[in-house]
């Protein structure tokens, strides 16, 4: 897929500009990387969620494009969001279906009862909203580390602690009775 990044035909310019605020710009720039993102989407999101993911993506873009720190890190981003996109809206799919998960997006599972997901949904109400919040974000949203630290207003190292603080509270809320 570096091709569909390469072919990215929008200017530094409007770039720029689009990160400073100016509307212009910003549509600019997105209406000329709309079909690369299609192209990307189709690869892959399921083929009837395509076009919701490119919408959702270009939405988040537009709300998020000030944060951008490095202008040549634009289209590597825009990609990610897309990709993060096609994976959230097959597993909203997954939820609904019931289907199995598959390998492209989370390793492969022997089973899931529904015991399993009503234990893991209570073990995550029982935590403090600041560890429930960095386990979404992590491990359902796709964050990265860096990323974690940078919407939370963290360091690194201490989104990484509160994330191994929050999954220690998960496993030990889903340990069988009686074990250490």
């Amino acid at each position: 897929m570096n091709s569909a990044i390469a072919s990215t035909h929008y200017s530094a310019d409007d770039l720029a500009a689009a990160r400073a605020g100016d509307l212009a710009a910003l549509q600019r720039v997105l209406a000329q990387s709309r079909q690369n993102l299609r192209r990307y989407a189709e690869y892959h999101c399921n083929i009837n969620d395509t076009e919701d993911a490119v919408q959702e993506s270009m939405i988040l873009v537009s709300r998020r494009i000030g944060d951008l720190r490095v202008l040549e890190s634009f289209a590597s981003w825009l990609f990610r969001i897309v990709k993060r996109e096609c994976n959230r809206l097959k597993r909203g799919l997954r939820m609904l279906t019931g289907d199995a998960i598959t390998e492209d997006i989370q390793p492969t599972c022997s089973f899931e009862p529904v015991e399993l997901r009503h234990d893991v949904a209570a073990a995550l109400e029982s935590l403090p909203p600041h560890y429930r919040e960095i386990i979404l974000l992590r491990d359902l949203e796709g964050y990265s580390i860096e990323e974690l630290a940078q919407r939370l207003g963290l360091n690194r190292e201490a989104a990484k602690s509160r994330l191994h603080r929050a999954r220690v509270l998960t496993r030990e809320y889903l340990a069988p009775a009686g074990s250490a």
